[in-house]
């Protein structure tokens, strides 16, 4: 059949066959290429339309920041309002940022409208122009603050021209966005309460051109013209139009956003600059599927008609090729790295495409006048030797415009007869720019930017090695910080208040720190300073000047202002042979004996009053796990008395805890319960506690099943325990005691410091019938809000203030308050340490319900366990 058609024809059909497939792949491809498109620019419109916002947010966020230290602050001044805005630090990357103004509100004269005039500005340099400007005449701004007054929400302006740029161009144009300022206080519900408290309005100015721009760089400007506008605007409603113009030729998709933010709406449209895109790939296509095509049918009326000849000018075609390819090898012309070849004489005979564009001409010049380390110069003097030859190695290379790193292999080849030397170089300057900003990374803490807790040691490491190799060098010392009742700051505002409490702490600490000291975070909220050449005396000077630059800080977040402190623990280089462990362990127990001693304190380690308590404590955290395993710990019960019309049903006691040790001797709590907290026995020590007392509940006290109330102390262990409430309530339906004459007592500390733990456990077991007691109430640092917001039954009053109540008029007082706001809430209250017939006489003239004490009742051993 091939001999029966002409070898013209099958060429034709050859040629109709690859333009038909190849027109039919290009089709395909034009179809694809028009759903990435289209799948493209919907992705850049949500981008651009998310951006934005974003930015808004942003300028958002810091006005509400502001808000909330004039809140807590109440009427500031200049230099406040610039310290405030500086340490806030909200608008440090906001695009277009122009300033953040204050305009005071002035009432008018009779029958006008009050107005507002500009009085705080920061920065102030450069936006002199607004200070007493009058809102009012600038009625957009006017509406924008009227809008926020009333509904304390941001509200943001129609672009207008800034006052602060005097050139009528489109680069003055700007808006504001606005929050009101109230008095201090907590922030006003209502419209009336808003408008009687308003004292100002904040406000943000923003430029929209760097605005907008910054917001849609890269992709989106790239592709997309871009025009937004205000459609709540009167007259000119341009926000930003993007300078390309849409592409020509043919339709092109105009996709639309709508952007709502500050009671405005902004109307973004994008349309492509080019209606396709990925086109080339078509073409090329169409491009290769043709002249293959072309080339097919041509070899196949080549094949038929002129073999020999064509087999002829193939081989000369095919060796020229051959050349040329091993030429183009050979030289590495269009290799994406630096190939140089140099002669004998260590002159460069070529440079490939990538070195001149990166070295400049070079040809000519020497080889190792590229190196701006002198040292591998000699080694390529003589090219014509192996041992000129080496491997990789990292060297700085010089160019016209500067030096950079890069990676270089040299070695001996023979081009064209002749002895050579080929250099290969890749450039690795940001491979090595990345690797020293991991290692930084490594070595400092993300939050605080300081070294972290692996630098510390190591630089801790180093100095004690210096030290003990050089004694006579001067000594140092370390200090080891821990925030007081950090938890407590992120149980109630969380943990970005926490963040940035520790930041500002930071801050205040770096600026009183000596030159040369070492300062880290070691985690969480604990904090180490190395600090060098210091004796005993200037460390401790050191320390409590830091301690006091601590208590300085006063944290506002959201309108609530936390008091800052720190417990350090200070411990010198002076001993022989201690390690890293050695002193990172001192520090850690000189700065627990501050906070034991009441925080907010400095503590120096010394060998004989910490180490000896530690191994008392070690001793008895020992002590007390064989009493737990062996069946050695007591319960003794005191009963709490009525002492006004109170009635009781029955009796209602107290559970308290007592050791009996190795000799059979009675031990008290106060010895051996602060080991069990310090090395966490105290949950296990509770169980015990609730499973003994619940499995015996008859056999407690004398009167047996008439037993009414019985209190049981939780540790702030054990309420860390999520598994507690659920251990209780199955030990309460396991036993079938009465969860209503059951008890459970939680001191005011613990549950100020858990307070979200606690809540939850509480409520938990007030639903199964059980009360709650607030124990030691007055002693820690809740007030009465506390009390509002804790579901308990019955406080207990600390008795610190019971001991005194008949001698002491402030006192008298307190417990007097406390009884009253008690009965207010419906709760019972209880006093501690009724130990003599005069306070009992004074609480029943308080109406305190219900007295516990030795004047009362000698706590006496539970019904079971006596022998």
């Amino acid at each position: 059949m091939f001999q029966a058609l002409p070898p013209l024809v099958w060429a034709l059909l050859v040629l109709v066959v690859g333009l038909a497939l190849t027109a039919e792949l290009a089709r395909r491809e034009m179809r694809d290429a028009g759903a990435r498109a289209d799948m493209l620019y919907n992705s850049l419109a949500d981008a651009a339309q998310a951006r934005l916002r974003d930015g808004l947010d942003d300028a958002a966020v810091a006005l509400r920041a502001m808000q909330t230290v004039f809140l807590s602050a109440g009427d500031i001044d200049q230099p406040t309002f610039t310290r405030y805005h500086d340490n806030l630090r909200a608008v440090d990357d906001l695009p277009g940022y122009i300033v953040t103004a204050f305009a005071r509100r002035y009432p008018g004269v009779p029958d006008s409208a009050p107005f507002y005039r500009y009085e705080l500005l920061s920065p102030l340099e450069g936006n002199e122009a607004l200070l007493w400007l009058d809102v009012t005449t600038q009625p957009d701004n006017l509406a924008a603050l009227e809008k926020a007054r009333d509904a304390d929400h941001p509200s943001m302006s129609a672009p207008f021209h800034l006052a602060q740029f005097s050139d009528a161009d489109d680069a003055g144009r700007g808006i504001t966005l606005r929050l009101p300022v109230y008095s201090r206080g907590q922030v006003p519900d209502s419209v009336e309460e808003r408008r009687a408290r308003e004292l100002g309005a904040l406000a943000i100015s923003l430029r929209l051109e760097p605005l907008v721009r910054t917001a849609l760089q890269g992709r989106i400007l790239e592709y997309m013209h871009v025009d937004l506008r205000d459609l709540d605007a009167v007259g000119d409603d341009r926000v930003f139009t993007s300078r390309t113009q849409p592409a020509a030729g043919g339709p092109t998709p105009t996709l639309t956003r709508l952007l709502e933010f500050g009671d405005r709406r902004w109307e973004l449209r994008l349309q492509p600059l080019a209606p396709r895109l990925d086109s080339d790939r078509s073409r090329s296509i169409l491009l290769f599927g043709t002249l293959v095509s072309v080339l097919a049918a041509l070899l196949l009326w080549s094949i038929a008609g002129t073999h020999r000849r064509a087999l002829a000018l193939g081989q000369r075609m095919s060796a020229r090729f051959i050349e040329s390819e091993a030429r183009f090898r050979t030289l590495n012309e269009l290799l994406p790295a630096l190939v140089l070849l140099a002669g004998s004489d260590g002159t460069i005979t070529y440079a490939n495409q990538f070195a001149r564009r990166r070295l400049g001409e070079v040809v000519g010049t020497r080889l190792d006048a590229l190196y701006k380390d002198p040292g591998p110069r000699m080694e390529v003097a003589d090219a014509s030797g192996r041992e000129a030859g080496w491997d990789e190695r990292e060297m700085e290379i010089t160019t016209s415009e500067g030096t950079f790193w890069a990676r270089v292999s040299l070695a001996p080849v023979v081009v064209d007869g002749q002895p050579h030397m080929l250099l290969t170089a890749t450039d690795i300057s940001e491979q090595r720019e990345l690797n020293a900003r991991l290692r930084y990374q490594a070595s400092h803490d993300a939050l605080t930017e300081l070294c972290n807790r692996r630098e510390f040691e190591r630089r801790l490491t180093l100095a004690l090695a210096t030290h003990r190799a050089h004694p006579e060098t001067p000594p140092f010392a370390l200090l080891y910080f821990d925030v007081d009742q950090f938890k407590l700051i992120n149980d109630l505002s969380g943990h970005r208040a926490g963040d940035q409490m520790l930041v500002e702490m930071v801050l205040a600490i770096s600026q009183n720190l000596r030159e040369g000291d070492l300062f880290a975070r070691l985690g969480g909220d604990e904090f180490g300073l190395l600090a060098y050449a210091v004796n005993e005396e200037e460390a401790l000077a050191l320390a409590e000047r830091l301690r006091r630059c601590i208590d300085s800080v006063r944290f506002v977040w959201e309108g609530r202002t936390h008091s800052v402190s720190a417990s350090i623990g200070v411990v010198m280089s002076d001993r022989a042979g201690a390690t890293l462990q050695d002193v990172m362990a001192w520090a850690d127990s000189a700065c627990y004996l501050a906070k034991e001693n009441g925080r907010n304190r400095v503590h120096l380690y010394r060998e004989d009053d910490d180490t000896t308590r530690r191994h008392g404590e070690m001793e008895w955290a020992n002590r007390m796990r064989g009493a737990l395993e062996q069946g050695r710990l007591l319960l003794d019960y005191q009963e709490v008395v009525p002492l006004t019309t109170a009635v009781l049903d029955g009796p209602y006691i107290e559970l308290l805890l007592r050791l009996r040790d190795e000799a059979g001797t009675v031990v008290m709590p106060g010895a051996f319960l602060p080991a069990a907290e310090r090395y966490g026995l105290m949950p296990a020590v509770d169980r015990w506690v609730i499973g003994t007392v619940l499995s015996n509940f008859a056999r407690l006290h004398p009167a047996a099943a008439g037993l009414q109330t019985c209190a049981i102390n939780l540790s702030g262990a054990s309420i860390d325990d999520e598994d507690l409430a659920d251990f209780i309530l199955e030990c309460i339906a396991r036993h079938q005691v009465p969860a209503q004459r059951i008890c459970f007592e939680i001191t005011e500390t613990v549950a100020v410091r858990s307070l979200l733990k606690v809540t939850r456990v509480i409520e938990r077991l007030r639903a199964a019938g059980c009360r709650i007691a607030l124990d030691d109430f007055g002693s820690g640092m809740s007030s009465f809000g506390y009390l509002k917001n804790l579901p308990v039954d019955v406080i207990k009053i600390d008795g610190s203030f019971i001991r005194e109540v008949d001698t002491d008029a402030m006192s008298r007082t307190i417990v007097s308050a406390i009884v009253q706001i008690g009965h207010q809430r419906g709760l019972k209250v209880v006093a501690e340490w009724v130990d003599n017939d005069g306070a009992r006489g004074v609480l029943d003239e308080l109406g305190v319900d219900y007295g516990q004490g030795f004047a009362l009742h000698m706590p006496e051993r539970v019904v079971f366990q006596r022998d």
